[in-house]
């Protein structure tokens, strides 16, 4: 069944790999040691991200990278889908031209995946790459991201051809897995075929560099073009990233991406169309700064973000829009919490832009939830009535104008400089310059205090527009509805800031079959809406009518149901009491 509001399901914990920040200025300000090393223990599942350049090095079996070998490396990467004829011009852009340090390096790059006939590896978030460049080949592990849209894990190591060594990359593989590949045999999977023109550029925040990649992947007897620019952080402030991006997006449309070719190539070797994943779990540390929180809640926003939007770009998952509806309201209800510190000035556009992309969203998921989930289980529990075909045709229209919308809103321009925007704001910590000097010192104070207050109030609000809860309007239900799906997402983002208590588990259960339930009714009024606008034939009337009386029936039988989970949610013990009880 499609639901309105997504559940976020684990994610693995990570460290901090210390890596210091080159300089900052009054645009540019980011703390040292921001960016998060994960080790291969800490892996989890989802699909894998993709792709480094290669340095050129002396032919050998030894691993390529020692610091690789000795910690584990990561690669901090963005990426920007252009069109292919328009490559040269990106070339030529006046931020390489001008900041490049030489002509750089062309390479042709052929590439080979493997995995188990299970896919064993990409279930759990892995990559196994053979590349081979010249007489060179190297193998390389590489892991999704976990927590930061930019950043993964990486591995690399030299070997013999084409030809996978497994031995080599057991260390860097989860000891859980390691029975399982040694039982199974590795095999290809898709080829990459790309030519590569590689680099350097030198800004003040970091040094990057750029890859213009234009080739092909091959599955069997489909393919798949490449043309993408990469841009690759070697040292300073990821925000550099963002800068070159939004420089080249002044001279042509791109499209910021961290989907990686392993991801598109596995898709299209099983031919079928992206994922869609719900936000993992946050960690937050009870003792970080409300800095550093912030920090951490919109990386974790704008990770879920990115990786929605490929399945809503594509458009035959329907999970794709609803998923990048669900990150939208999540980041603008993160944008709403910063907003509690002080004034920023910045928020407001970003608050701006992320409300106008969900609402150019908005009717695609309607219609999706009316046609896919509402119409036929009514359709299939009133057999007898007529029109249900005819209404679902008519309904089929609306959809396909609704996804037309959204995908236009997804191509605009707008949306990529909005992106673009936003990951530079959150990777330079733009708030840091947005606030006033007499609420500066709030950020550096303990993130749980903040909480204790931002949920109380929120809490509060939620109980004063519940008073005489059976007598509510639908009007009043609405309100109340927006109410709790605040709470539910600021209690996602700042309750793991307290101990994990029984009572966190108990409260986040019971706010969260609330919503559920409130949600439910605004569905009917949804489809009610849905139902005035559609024009169907006299048969199709016929089963408008049946939908329209099913659902006032439904809302009778509702009431009693939603009125037992308000009174379970309103004497559940809040967890971020003192005196909630520890497990």
């Amino acid at each position: 069944m499609l639901k309105s509001d997504a559940t976020p399901v684990r994610k693995a914990p990570s460290a901090r790999d210390g890596n210091p920040v080159a300089r900052e200025n009054k645009r540019t300000q980011v703390v040292a040691g921001f960016f998060r090393q994960r080790e291969p223990a800490e892996l989890v599942a989802e699909p894998v991200i993709d792709q480094t350049p290669l340095q050129d090095a002396e032919p050998a079996t030894e691993p390529l990278r020692s610091s690789a070998a000795a910690h584990g490396a990561g690669e901090i990467e963005l990426k920007l889908f252009v069109d292919a004829d328009r490559m040269a011009h990106f070339k030529a852009a006046p931020v390489i031209a001008m900041n490049a340090r030489n002509k750089g390096a062309r390479k042709h790059l052929k590439s080979v995946y493997y995995d188990t006939p299970e896919r064993t590896l990409r279930r759990h978030g892995l990559s196994l790459r053979v590349r081979q460049s010249g007489a060179r080949f190297v193998q390389t592990v590489k892991t999704d991201a976990v927590d930061d849209p930019l950043r993964r894990g990486e591995w690399e190591m030299r070997v013999l051809s084409l030809a996978p060594d497994l031995g080599l990359a057991m260390p860097f593989i989860p000891e859980k897995l390691r029975g399982n590949l040694e039982a199974q045999p590795l095999e290809s999977v898709f080829t990459a075929d790309v030519h590569r023109h590689a680099r350097p550029i030198e800004l003040p925040s970091g040094t990057v560099e750029i890859a213009f990649d234009q080739g092909e992947l091959t599955a069997g007897d489909r393919s798949l073009p490449v043309s993408e620019i990469e841009l690759e952080l070697k040292s300073g402030s990821a925000s550099a990233l963002y800068e070159i991006a939004l420089r080249l997006a002044e001279h042509g449309d791109v499209k910021p991406s961290i989907r990686s070719k392993s991801a598109r190539g596995f898709d299209l070797a099983a031919d079928k169309p992206p994922s869609a994943r719900r936000p993992r779990k946050l960690r937050l540390d009870p003792s970080v700064t409300l800095d550093e929180a912030f920090a951490t809640i919109l990386r974790s926003c704008f990770l879920h973000l990115l990786q929605s939007l490929p399945a809503a770009e594509d458009g035959r998952n329907p999970e794709g829009i609803h998923q990048l509806r669900v990150s939208l309201r999540r980041l603008r209800s993160a944008l709403d919490l910063m907003g509690s510190v002080g004034a920023l000035s910045n928020l407001d556009a970003l608050r701006l832009e992320a409300r106008w992309l969900a609402q150019e969203l908005s009717a695609a998921r309607d219609w999706d939830v009316f046609r896919l989930d509402t119409l036929p289980k009514i359709a299939t529990a009133c057999p007898s009535v007529a029109g249900f075909d005819a209404l679902g045709l008519a309904a089929a229209g609306r959809q396909s104008d609704a996804y037309r919308k959204a995908h236009g809103a997804l191509e605009d321009r707008r949306c990529a400089m909005f992106l673009l925007g936003l990951g530079n704001w959150i990777e330079a910590r733009g708030w840091r310059n947005d606030v006033a000097t007499e609420d500066l010192g709030q950020l550096a104070e303990p993130a749980a205090d903040f909480a204790a207050r931002i949920l109380s109030a929120q809490y509060a609000k939620v109980l004063k527009r519940g008073r005489r809860f059976k007598s509510l309007s639908a009007e009043q239900l609405h309100r109340l509805r927006l109410a709790t799906k605040r709470l539910r997402y600021l209690s996602e983002f700042l309750l793991p800031l307290f101990a994990d208590r029984k009572s966190t588990r108990k409260f986040s259960r019971r706010l969260s079959g609330l919503q559920e339930q409130l949600g439910a009714v605004n569905d009917m009024a949804v489809t009610a809406s849905l139902l005035d606008g559609l024009d169907a034939e006299p048969d199709g009337t016929i089963a408008a009518a049946a939908i329209a009386g099913w659902q006032a029936r439904a809302s009778i039988g509702v009431q009693p149901v939603l009125q037992s989970t308000w009174r379970d949610f309103t004497v559940a013990r809040v967890p971020w009491s003192r005196q909630a009880p520890q497990n």
